[in-house]
């Protein structure tokens, strides 16, 4: 039987990977296949993420915030594994303040990863795809972009503004992708996570905050790494071929909209 999600002979780009949601991707899609570059500012942690995958993996470190490092990415790709199918945007950070405290750098600091960060890496590799589409060498290979927004970008978040208004342009940078690209058959999604079992949610599952969460979300639980890797790994591959400018909701319906 043919699996519609195998990423078989796929080249995907993780950024973020070294733990929680991004190595939950990283480590399924080479489950499905993929041959998998894992991306982190912690070069122990990509280390370690690559080790665990095994054979069909690399690691780089570096910050998705830095100008030179998308290109550098990039081309550390091309020279492992000779091309790109897919990139999962999934890098960020948090850096928690009310508005009325928080400082212009606390602020910048997360527009640089969450947004700036997704929009470089977006350029280099869409860039990449793009020139291999002009160059019209046979039937087009799958090239998938998917970008990892939030609940936080559509509903907003309180103490996270810069956290909320980078995942909203994130959902911007898609759209405007999607329509740019999509003659040269490249998909753009974005994915919308709620409540996400990681290291980086600690603060809003502790005990203070996780009633009022949990009162929120019609299922009634959060959601592992694991369990959020499926549907990106879904919009990479075949199975979404003819889906693209999309936002998917994966919150157990903490955010329920058109």
């Amino acid at each position: 039987m043919i699996n519609p999600m195998s990423l078989e002979n796929q080249v995907v780009i993780v950024t973020g990977a070294g733990q929680g949601i991004g190595r939950g991707i990283a480590m399924l899609a080479a489950d499905l296949g993929a041959r998998v570059v894992v991306n982190d500012v912690n070069e122990a942690n990509a280390a370690q993420t690559a080790e665990q995958i095994g054979g069909n993996a690399r690691a780089i470190a570096g910050d998705v915030a830095d100008p030179a490092f998308p290109e550098q990415l990039v081309k550390f790709t091309l020279d492992a594994f000779g091309d790109i199918n897919g990139l999962v945007n999934n890098a960020g950070i948090v850096r928690a303040a009310m508005i009325h405290k928080m400082d212009r750098a606390t602020w910048q600091q997360v527009i640089d990863v969450n947004l700036t960060g997704v929009f470089a890496c977006l350029q280099a590799v869409g860039s990449y795809y793009r020139a291999q589409a002009e160059k019209n060498l046979g039937a087009p290979a799958r090239r998938a972009i998917v970008n990892i927004s939030s609940d936080a970008g559509r509903r907003g978040t309180i103490g996270q503004i810069n956290y909320g208004a980078a995942k909203s342009g994130v959902l911007g940078l898609t759209m405007s992708a999607a329509r740019e690209w999509g003659r040269y058959q490249i998909s753009v999604n974005s994915v919308c996570f709620g409540m996400v079992e990681t290291p980086m949610t600690e603060t809003i599952r502790s005990d203070k905050f996780v009633d009022k969460y949990m009162a929120q979300i019609p299922m009634g639980r959060m959601s592992t790494p694991d369990e959020v890797a499926r549907p990106v790994c879904f919009l990479l591959s075949e199975a979404a071929s003819y889906i693209t400018g999309q936002h998917l909701s994966v919150n157990g319906g903490y955010h329920i909209g058109f």
